[in-house]
């Protein structure tokens, strides 16, 4: 913008200079009411006044809205200054719309009619004056009204460069408040094209909305995948002659360099092998650029050069193809785990716990494991420590768990108090997800307990419990350490909890030992109930009445705690209930009723661990890319599951969260889909307590369409709502898959639906995914869901005579079930047959297939295996 000299508002200046001195409150409001009658006065007198006088009287009314009191005119004045054609005069107008553009529906239409006439006008100060007025709005009506004329003025030769950028920069706004007013069709190539210009502000203003489109779009500006990787190319190899005169600190163009990065990781990697040499070389530049002496001793020097590095290793944990790679980025973040800057070692942190995700790279993490214990136990910022922690849990597997879960039991009576239930859950989710000796599990909880009892949910010590049910290996061990546990001097309330009910159920197993006997446990436990909630106290009596039952000679004294009055006529009405009918259980029921009514609990029902699901409710600590267009594969890692969504703990289903960007949080979900879907058609894919997503699917021969809907179960809004198919480059050989668009905002409450049609080509073996991404609360939200489409949805049923059948296959029992049919693909229909052979004496099955293609056979008994 112009520099304007000479153009001072003494008036302003006297009157902000008296609002200062004011040395009250009410002395305040009664100099701005003075001066707020004076403007009224002038606005509305009969005398005309200048364009000069108008600028000042707003630009007082500017500042008195912005000492918080209300400005109900002016406004006309204001859409008044925007038709001058002096700089100084239109600034302040706009200034003034921008600031207060809460106006009525007449003067907007005044107002849009200004701005348009300054979109059109020869003069760029004018334009970017505009287009700086419509960004600072934002409003829906403002989509609607430049929404042709914004893209145009960006593509357009004949704009200089400022005005391109500002124009990139006015659109990236208004597609964040509104991504369905632009053409996208109509633009796309020419605003890719984009990032070859050789205006700094251009490419990079571009870059980001680009990096916005292609999350929304990211069919139309594929394209710029490799004109990214061309540009980031000429920007960091050692011959660049790109943007020279752009270089930060001896660092040639960062913030473009890192918004290239950032760009590139929206697509899988690159399939040409052209490109994707040149993005490898682009990486392996920067890698190397990394070990290079510094150039300079400045900290905005190691900034820039650490900006770009971290983004890049982004990238390549992104791509998750390059073994080489990932172990040399390991190894450049393994060198800052130690540096002397906190902010660098917690973003080595953070990097190393997406690392510790790939199987490339897992091994390489678990070299620095010392490294990143004394960051635990050393450390002083306690976010580090708790990258720490998170970077522990990620890399954990068989052959480090003990090590590992007895740093964090250590650090855990030392650890920021924010942190230390979700700690204890990760604890608890290490120590069953890799125990061997399930001896060795119970101890880690009850040391759990002992440690941090209070911060230690309902569901770890419910989890133990379960445990020690379904295990008869482990009973008698649990029952004999926790009463040990409980005879400490200070005893937590969730320790009672937890040897009430093991010792109600199993305390028969250490009675034979005089020092734990039926007496002595008894009485070990009531030593506690006086200091106890009522909670816990129904807990203990459910376990006293199981010692009626276990132990008969110590019936006297429990119904005595029965019948005292403390319990029979406690407030509580579920304590009183009980002490009640436990008491009038104990007088009446016979040996053999009692026997059957208090026996031993039944194992629990095999089930997903309800400590998985908490841990989705905390803030988990690191992120896992999938990498699009990848089959499943291990992850040796902790890892959680979907309730409902899987029956067993797969390698390849994880919840996790980093933090990206500026400010913001983000929580990553990977999932695999229900083997339910194979005979269901529609049903609940994912769900969670702020959203729902539900699918239906209907097939004919070789062509299905699915139904997905997305609910928002949640009080607010979704923002920057996205979704993304994801096939590998063999599965859009074999599937043809359009998918319609869906808006970038869910309402709170309501559910929209997204269309997918499917031809299938030929057969496949795996099922595409669904990305997903929103903002919500302030946290993006990231989710990675495997669709519900198989090779069996395009199954048709197949006449065919019983002799016929026969003949095909050999001799079949009576109890056989067998089944013919045909799937259908545009290239081939493949016959299949089936047999299910049960032997009820075993309770085994046994399931063939038979087709006239061999991984067809194979792939169709796989799926069905997960069934049985």
């Amino acid at each position: 913008m112009p520099a304007v000299k000479g153009d001072g508002m003494r008036g302003l200046a006297v009157f902000i200079s008296d609002i200062r001195n004011c040395k009250s409150r009410e002395a305040e409001i009664k100099r701005i009411n003075k001066e707020l009658a004076n403007i009224r006065s002038k606005f509305k007198g009969d005398k005309a006044i200048d364009g000069y006088q108008k600028k000042k009287y707003v630009c007082k009314l500017l500042f008195i809205f912005l000492l918080g009191h209300d400005i109900d005119f002016g406004h006309m004045e204001a859409v008044n200054l925007l038709s001058s054609n002096k700089y100084t005069e239109k600034q302040i107008g706009y200034l003034f719309i921008s600031v207060l553009g809460s106006c009525s529906n007449e003067l907007m239409r005044l107002t849009i009619q200004s701005i348009k006439n300054d979109l059109q006008s020869r003069n760029p100060v004018h334009v970017n004056l505009a287009l700086q007025c419509i960004s600072n709005i934002g409003s829906k009506e403002m989509c609607e009204a430049f929404g042709n004329e914004i893209p145009r003025l960006l593509v357009s030769p004949e704009n200089i460069d400022f005005v391109k950028q500002s124009s990139a920069l006015c659109l990236l706004r208004l597609l964040r408040a509104n991504p369905e007013f632009m053409p996208v069709s109509e633009y796309s190539s020419r605003i890719v094209h984009l990032l070859n210009d050789q205006h700094i502000g251009v490419v990079t203003s571009a870059c980001s909305l680009i990096d916005l489109l292609s999350r929304k779009w990211p069919t139309e500006f594929k394209g710029s995948v490799s004109l990214a990787i061309a540009r980031l190319s000429r920007i960091v190899t050692a011959t660049y002659t790109d943007l020279q005169d752009y270089t930060y600190y001896f660092v040639p163009a960062p913030w473009l360099s890192v918004k290239l990065l950032r760009l590139l990781q929206n697509y899988p990697p690159p399939e040409d092998p052209a490109v994707r040499a040149r993005l490898l070389e682009c990486l392996e530049t920067i890698l190397n650029k990394a070990q290079e002496p510094p150039k300079s001793k400045k900290l905005q020097h190691s900034n820039a050069k650490n900006a770009v590095l971290f983004e890049a290793i982004s990238l390549i944990i992104h791509m998750d193809n390059d073994p080489a790679l990932l172990v040399r980025a390991c190894n450049q973040l393994g060198q800052f785990l130690t540096h002397k800057e906190t902010n660098l070692r917690y973003l080595a942190l953070e990097s190393m716990c997406l690392l510790a995700t790939s199987e490339y790279s897992h091994e390489a993490v678990k070299k620095h494991l010392d490294t990143i214990i004394h960051s635990l136990k050393g450390e002083r910022d306690v976010s580090v420590r708790t990258r720490a922690v998170d970077l522990l849990y990620a890399m954990c597997d068989k052959s480090n768990a003990t090590e590992v879960v007895q740093e964090m039991l250590a650090y855990l009576q030392y650890a920021d108090y924010s942190i230390r239930e979700e700690m204890v859950l990760k604890v608890a989710v290490l120590a069953e997800k890799y125990a061997k000796d399930y001896g060795w599990y119970v101890d880690i909880i009850l040391n759990l307990i002992r440690v941090a009892g209070e911060f230690v949910s309902e569901e770890v010590w419910y989890r133990v419990i379960q445990v020690v049910v379904n295990r008869e290996d482990v009973q008698g061990y649990a029952a004999k350490t926790v009463f040990e546990a409980l005879q400490a001097s200070c005893c937590h309330e969730n320790m009672v909890k937890v040897g009430a009910y093991i010792l109600g159920e199993f305390g028969n197993l250490i009675a034979g030992d005089p020092r734990s006997s039926p007496l002595v446990q008894f009485r070990l436990l009531h030593s506690t109930y006086h200091l106890c909630s009522n909670q816990t106290k129904c807990i203990l009596l459910s376990t006293y009445v199981k010692f009626v039952n276990l132990f008969p000679e110590i019936k006297p004294q429990i119904m005595e705690v029965f019948g005292a009055d403390v319990n029979a006529c406690n407030a509580d009405t579920e304590l009183q209930q009980r002490a009640v009918e436990y008491l009038a259980m104990s007088r009446i029921a016979s040996t053999d009723v009692l026997a059957t009514v208090l026996e031993e609990m039944p194992p629990f029902a095999e089930k997903e661990s309800s400590l998985f699901v908490k841990l989705k409710g905390k803030q988990p600590a690191f992120d896992e890319h999938l990498p699009s267009g990848k089959e499943k594969k291990h992850y040796p890692q902790a890892v959680l599951k979907e309730n409902g969504v899987s029956r067993d703990i797969p390698s390849d289903c994880v919840l996790e969260n980093i933090s990206k960007g500026e400010q913001t949080v983000c929580i990553t979900v990977v999932l695999r889909v229900d083997c339910r879907f194979l005979t269901k058609q529609n049903g609940v894919l994912y769900e969670d307590s702020i959203l729902q997503v539900g699918v239906k699917m209907e097939s004919r021969k070789n062509l299905a369409r699915l139904a997905v809907f997305y609910g928002n179960k949640s009080s607010s809004s979704f923002a920057e709502f996205s979704s993304r198919l994801v096939c590998s480059s063999d599965l859009t050989n074999q599937l043809n898959m359009q998918v319609k668009p869906v808006g970038d905002r869910i309402d709170a409450g309501a559910q929209v639906q997204q269309l997918i049609n499917v031809e299938c080509i030929s057969d496949f073996y795996v099922s595409p995914s669904l990305d997903l991404q929103f903002m919500c609360n302030g946290i993006m939200r990231r989710l990675h869901l495997q669709l519900p489409l198989f090779l069996c949805k395009f199954f048709e049923p197949a006449e065919m005579p019983s002799e016929q059948f026969f003949l095909r296959w050999n001799q079949l029992t009576p109890e056989n079930n067998v089944a013919a049919g045909i799937i259908h693909t545009r290239t081939q229909q493949i016959g299949c047959l089936m047999r299910l052979e049960p032997n009820r004496n075993a309770n085994m099955y046994r399931l063939t297939f038979r087709s006239s293609k061999g991984s067809v056979s194979r792939h169709l008994c796989d799926l069905l295996a997960d069934v049985f």
